[in-house]
């Protein structure tokens, strides 16, 4: 694979005015088929296998046009103090703000006139307008969100509070600001590291353009594939991360090749084979933790995994093409300042006058003295954990250990808008909503009751009605049934608030019950609605959670595997990973489910951790972890192979590779924790929950365990048995088989003649490996 990657490399440095029209022509046409592109409805949400689905698809065959899951919206009235919402004046416009929202919109379904649908409080102080839609809430259209609020606004005229609640305003938070800091934090990080504005804006460029032709084709398929409009945030967030850090790396390895005397061309080559090779297989770890996605069976899921995972591929071939060609533009203006000017200095004092090709010798000469002069953070770190491996190791170990205690109380649910902050409208309508009628009626039950194969529906309606009421809730609605008379709705109104343990419990007992019924009368109970469709949904996330780790690490072992060429450094890394994993989950638990240090993070009320959070973490955190797991030790595997010893092997991957890793560490967390400061709590969580695995994964996990661990292993680490070294093939991302033809091959010297002007090193020797 070096090989090729090599003469890859070399081709798109040679060509890199054909290579960059080809890309700035597949952007736009990206972007003209995005432009062109009907605007994307939401992708339909689905549970295949829950009982809430079932429901809901029983639903829609026995109740057509009663759209059961569609959007809801709760209007809430609070009368002014000494006065009542059954007053005259007070009744007269909550009557007229009915009529208003029944003819406000197309897609209204039905609306609830309160005094007729007893949706008064016991004191009279409040009241709520009940209305559902024909369509889900990313399907309502402006005008209908814009015809909902406004109804409001002439009661709170007349001194009534009035706030709205459901999911009906509920809308796809904007990212756009979260990613702006994002790439702002990593510009200055890319600048401090290379000391090069042309360096530095290198990996932005690339990885901007790879998010540009990725978030493009999934808005130009969206209909066709059914994305809908939430598939491209984690396509862009994903894109971004691994499109910068492919890049970073690339460059990063081109301009050690210059410090070591390269020729540009031949510098650009050596980079697209070594670190090259390392973006290919660290890209596919990324897109098996994508892909394996669709192991949780739930559509939408899947669907944004697949579209990630394709903005994934567009990064891998990005770096391998685009970076090259861009480096060759870049001329020696990729160099930092100081590197430039000794560059010139070293010509200008040439004895013989002649202009010599100095910028890669004298830049190799001066980091070779100052290597030798004073090692870099890297190098010093490395030798520190070869002198103390076992405290490193126990210190790192125990550190995360104590982190993760608070994941052994993970409790996984879907918030509500008993979440949101204070000042929004959701929240202050579930307050008053809780204040005048009780928390339970924030997350109403639906029972569905299918009476086909019941003797005397009607009867078993009444038992199941019966049933729940013994159960303990609030209130239990008479039952509704259709048409044919062989199904019924029945709504339970249940003491707590949607999200909390005592209402999932109900939901269990209900289901129970159903079961004696089912077995007494032949009907079937159900229940549904939007509470027991998040309790579903979070046992199905619960349930995918072990299968997802097992195939994705798994996997991840076997390609590792085949990548170091041992058995024990892929466990170490896969190993590493969980370790990391269940620290982040501890601390989110502790932030979020406990609210330790919650104020910091701005989380207004705590609950249960998003059901969809870890799964979703894994995948995303699973993909760099692994990332900065190959680039720092096939480093190390590259030196160890070209004769260093386990010891220093490992101070060279550091020497060369801990910088960079640190820069892509910290680009990563500035890009996540930017979501933090996000009014939406999943959001919130999910932008906390990465940004702090990645701190944990990257400087402690890898840039402490990893050495320890090999450090103690020594030789042992490298370890594969002969049987299995013979069955697996070498892919060579070491670059061992590349440099033994690069060195033995004839030493002639020549101009190729295939190099522009401004580039090239004219090495004929190796032009047979240039080739294509």
């Amino acid at each position: 694979m070096a090989t090729f990657l090599y003469k890859l490399g070399r081709l798109t440095f040679r060509r890199r005015r054909f290579v960059a029209l080809i890309w700035v022509a597949l952007l736009a046409l990206a972007g003209f088929g995005a432009a062109s592109a009907s605007t994307a409805t939401s992708s339909s949400f689905s549970i295949p296998g829950t009982e809430a689905q079932r429901a809901f698809d029983l639903l829609e065959q026995r109740f057509p046009g009663a759209s059961a899951d569609g959007a809801t919206a709760r209007v809430v009235f609070k009368a002014p103090e000494g006065e009542k919402v059954t007053d005259a004046a007070n009744k007269g416009e909550i009557t007229g703000i009915v009529k208003e929202l029944r003819s406000g919109s197309d897609q209204v379904a039905q609306v609830a006139d309160p005094f007729e649908a007893q949706a008064v409080s016991q004191d009279g102080s409040t009241a709520y307008i009940s209305v559902s839609y024909k369509v889900n809430s990313m399907e309502l259209t402006d005008q209908t969100r814009d015809a909902l609020e406004e109804a409001g606004k002439d009661a709170q005229g007349s001194g009534m509070k009035v706030e709205i609640g459901g999911d009906a305003l509920q809308v796809m938070p904007h990212t756009g600001t979260a990613e702006i800091i994002g790439v702002v934090i990593a510009a200055i990080v890319l600048v401090i590291t290379f000391g090069s504005l042309i360096a530095a804006g290198l990996p932005l460029v690339t990885a901007l353009i790879g998010v540009g032709i990725g978030v493009s084709l999934i808005t130009a398929l969206a209909n066709v594939l059914d994305l809908g409009s939430t598939t491209p945030i984690l396509a862009s967030m994903i894109g971004l991360a691994v499109g910068i850090d492919y890049a970073l790396f690339i460059v990063s390895r081109y301009r050690a090749e210059l410090a070591d005397g390269r020729e540009r061309e031949d510098a650009a080559g050596r980079a697209v084979g070594t670190a090259g090779s390392a973006v290919v297989f660290a890209g596919l770890t990324v897109v098996i933790a994508l892909v394996g996605l669709a192991v949780v069976n739930i559509p939408m899921l899947t669907k944004m995994g697949f579209a990630a995972a394709g903005t994934v591929a567009i990064a891998v071939v990005i770096a391998l093409t685009l970076v090259p060609a861009l480096l060759g533009f870049a001329g020696k203006r990729v160099m930092g300042r100081k590197a430039r000017k000794g560059a010139e200095t070293a010509e200008s004092t040439d004895a013989k006058g002649a202009k010599t090709p100095s910028l890669d010798k004298a830049e190799g000469t001066a980091k070779a003295k100052s290597a030798d002069a004073k090692p870099n953070m890297g190098t010093r770190w490395a030798r520190f954990v070869l002198r103390r491996p076992v405290w490193v190791m126990v210190v790192g170990i125990l550190g995360l250990g104590v982190v993760a205690v608070p994941a052994a109380s993970l409790e996984m649910g879907l918030p509500d808008d008993g979440a949101q902050p204070k000042s929004t409208t959701q929240r202050q309508a579930y307050d008053m909503l809780s204040d005048g009628f009780g928390p339970g009626f924030n997350g109403p039950l639906m029972v569905v009751m299918d009476g086909k194969d019941s003797s005397d529906p009607k009867a078993a309606a009444e038992r199941v009605s019966k049933e729940i009421e013994s159960i303990g809730v609030v209130a239990v609605t008479p039952a509704q049934f259709n048409k044919a008379g062989d199904t019924a709705m029945i709504t339970v109104i249940p003491k707590d608030r949607p999200s909390s343990h005592a209402t999932e419990e109900v939901v269990h007992d209900i289901r129970d019950a159903g079961k004696d019924i089912k077995a007494d009368t032949g009907a079937e109970v159900l229940v549904t609605g939007a509470t027991a469709m998040n309790i579903d949904f979070s046992q199905k996330m619960n349930d995918a959670l072990l299968p997802y780790l097992a195939l994705v690490v798994g996997l991840a072992f076997l390609l590792l595997m085949l990548v170091f060429r041992s058995i024990l450094v892929p466990l170490k890394a896969a190993l590493g990973f969980l370790l990391s994993v269940v620290a982040a989950l501890g601390a989110v638990v502790a932030v979020f489910q406990w609210g330790w240090l919650g104020s910091l993070f701005g989380v207004e009320q705590t609950g249960p951790i998003m059901s969809m959070m870890p799964i979703f973490m894994i995948g995303v955190v699973f993909g760099l972890a692994m990332d900065y797991e190959v680039f720092l030790v096939t480093r190390m595997r590259e030196a160890y192979v070209h004769g260093e010893s386990p010891g220093q092997a490992i101070v060279t991957g550091f020497q060369h590779g801990a910088r960079v890793v640190t820069a892509a560490a910290v680009i990563m967390m500035a890009v996540f924790a930017g979501f933090i400061g996000s009014s939406e709590q999943m959001v919130k969580m999910i932008g906390f929950s990465l940004a702090v695995a990645v701190l944990f994964d990257a400087f402690v996990v890898r840039m402490a365990i990893v050495p320890a661990v090999l450090a103690l292993l020594g030789r042992k680490a490298w370890w594969l048995p002969r049987w299995l070294d013979r069955a697996l093939p070498n892919v060579d991302v070491e670059g061992e088989k590349l440099q033994k033809q690069l060195t033995e091959g004839p030493a002639a010297s020549g101009s190729d003649s295939g190099s522009d002007s401004d580039g090239g090193d004219g090495h004929g020797g190796e032009r047979e490996l240039v080739r294509v």
